[in-house]
């Protein structure tokens, strides 16, 4: 599995900010309610960051020979796969929303009722929190490569299957 690039999320929350924006623009148009998701998704949004921890915090201490237990190694995949998952999913509510909070920018002086605007500020920073949590628990899922330094010095041994790649 590969890892998460910092360039890929940026593009992915760009893409998603363009097409949030064009959304916006176009329900406005039409006279419908702006896109943005409600009050409730934040805290759906923390169920799915506390999991996420929660799982990477389990590989990491593991890793750190902190368990007794052995890890079961479909758990330290699947908690790759969520941090990735939460990384992706928290780059496009940064970018959905940050597309619509540009186009509500303009007219914030004229209106009285901000409630689209701080919503859309909040669910970017929830996005923005998913994006560094699933890099985090990402880097926890690293199994470290072992060190080579030994008696051999400079005889160059073949690197065992596995060293350096996700748990």
């Amino acid at each position: 599995m590969k890892t998460l690039r910092l360039f890929v999320l940026l593009l992915t929350a760009i893409v998603s900010g363009l097409v949030g924006w064009v959304a916006t623009q176009i329900t406005n148009r039409a006279s419908l309610p702006t896109p943005v998701l409600p009050a409730s998704s934040l805290f759906t949004m923390a169920v799915i960051l506390g999991v996420t921890l929660v799982l990477g915090i389990r590989v990491w201490r593991w890793r750190q020979g902190k368990r007794t237990r052995m890890l079961n190694p479909i758990l330290a995949a699947y908690t790759l796969v969520l941090a990735q998952a939460c990384a992706y999913v928290g780059a496009v509510l940064l970018g959905w929303h940050g597309g619509i909070l540009f186009d509500q920018l303009p007219a914030w002086a004229l209106r009285s009722d901000q409630t689209v605007s701080l919503m859309s500020l909040a669910i970017m920073g929830g996005g923005l929190v998913m994006v560094v949590v699933g890099m985090i628990v990402e880097r926890f899922c690293r199994i470290p490569p072992e060190d080579s330094g030994g008696a051999g010095g400079g005889v160059n041994k073949r690197k065992p299957e596995g060293e350096g790649k996700y748990a």
